[in-house]
């Protein structure tokens, strides 16, 4: 009952600011909210209580009223979608139980309208952090994508957010496709650069770095050499984590150059001996979401060079890793 009020209140604010757009459009998104937020105070406030003009500037939704909140959103575009707050919820307001959107769309015809914020969430973009996107009259909320209610989502920890929202994502890559953002803490000490570097301008300890994160999560680089896309994921490993652009993937592991000084036999081999120093400390060091990521399992850090033996043994041709590699582990 206090909902179907709520929806009656909600409806009298629209119809007001859409009239209001009409003969003049709202020009700021800060404008625009703070017209709502004068228009419900003009109107008595909700339940007899007045909100606040100058209200914290951080804290979702926008708008508390007891335990129904109002995020406000506002595109001068001809659209009803909008980028909206991040999965975490970090700065939520406890005490709000029921979020609504109020939309001003002020380009082509503007127009105010609200909604249901569980029923327009219908995607999620991984920008620094996976944010919430919404549109007003949305098809599929993304939450019956899930399979699980926004209620039951938003009470989750960041790890179980994280599955579904991995999950959801690696369902929308297409062949040769890979997530970029896979940390579970919006404050991991990761980051991906915002200027990306080229492989050859790395030091010396940098690129051995690389290369044995690199050849740990990417155990098909010791295929045949003709198998043409081997290297895929190590290119893919370090533009979209490491910032790092390689020109010639191959060149990492199977160069003159990284397998020392003697010529003729398996280059590969002698390039991965050289680094499996390296190689052990990525195992302890490389968080957990990468391996799920390029394994497609989760792994103890203390059994990753084991379980990297025995995938690189069934995929190489012409040698066996486990014979020659880690022998003192």
């Amino acid at each position: 009952m206090v909902n179907s009020d709520f929806e009656t209140f909600l409806d009298t604010i629209v119809a007001s600011l859409t009239k209001e757009a009409e003969a003049q459009r709202f020009q700021k998104p800060l404008e625009f909210e703070m017209r709502i937020r004068q228009l419900i105070n003009e109107l008595g406030g909700w339940d007899g209580k007045l909100i606040d003009l100058e209200p914290h500037p951080q804290v979702f939704p926008d708008i508390s009223l007891g335990k129904l909140g109002i995020e406000v959103k506002f595109s001068e575009k001809d659209t009803w979608r909008s980028v909206a707050n991040s999965v975490f919820e970090s700065s939520r307001d406890k005490d709000v139980e029921d979020i609504f959107v109020i939309f001003g769309k002020m380009g082509g015809n503007p127009e105010v309208r609200w909604a249901r914020y569980d029923a327009c969430v219908m995607h999620v973009r991984t920008s620094h952090v996976p944010r919430f996107e919404l549109e007003i009259g949305a098809k599929e909320p993304i939450f019956s994508k899930f399979g699980v209610s926004y209620s039951e989502f938003q009470k989750l920890d960041l790890h179980e957010k994280m599955e579904y929202i991995r999950t959801y994502a690696r369902g929308r890559l297409k062949k040769g496709e890979r997530l970029w953002w896979l940390e579970d803490d919006p404050d991991s000490d990761h980051s991906l650069p915002i200027q990306a570097r080229l492989y050859t301008s790395l030091s010396s300890d940098e690129k051995r770095q690389l290369r044995a994160e690199a050849a740990l999560l990417c155990p098909d680089i010791v295929r045949g050499s003709r198998v043409s896309n081997k290297y895929d994921d190590v290119v893919l490993y370090a533009l979209t984590y490491r910032g790092i652009l390689c020109h010639q993937a191959r060149d990492l592991f199977s160069a003159g150059s990284v397998a020392g000084k003697e010529r003729g036999g398996i280059y590969i081999q002698r390039s991965l001996m050289d680094i499996q120093d390296e190689m052990r400390k990525a195992a302890t060091d490389l968080e957990s979401a990468l391996f799920e990521e390029y394994w497609g399992a989760s792994v103890p850090p203390e059994e990753r060079i084991s379980e990297w033996l025995r995938r690189a043994d069934a995929v190489c041709p012409d040698w066996r890793p486990s014979e020659v590699m880690f022998l003192d582990d």
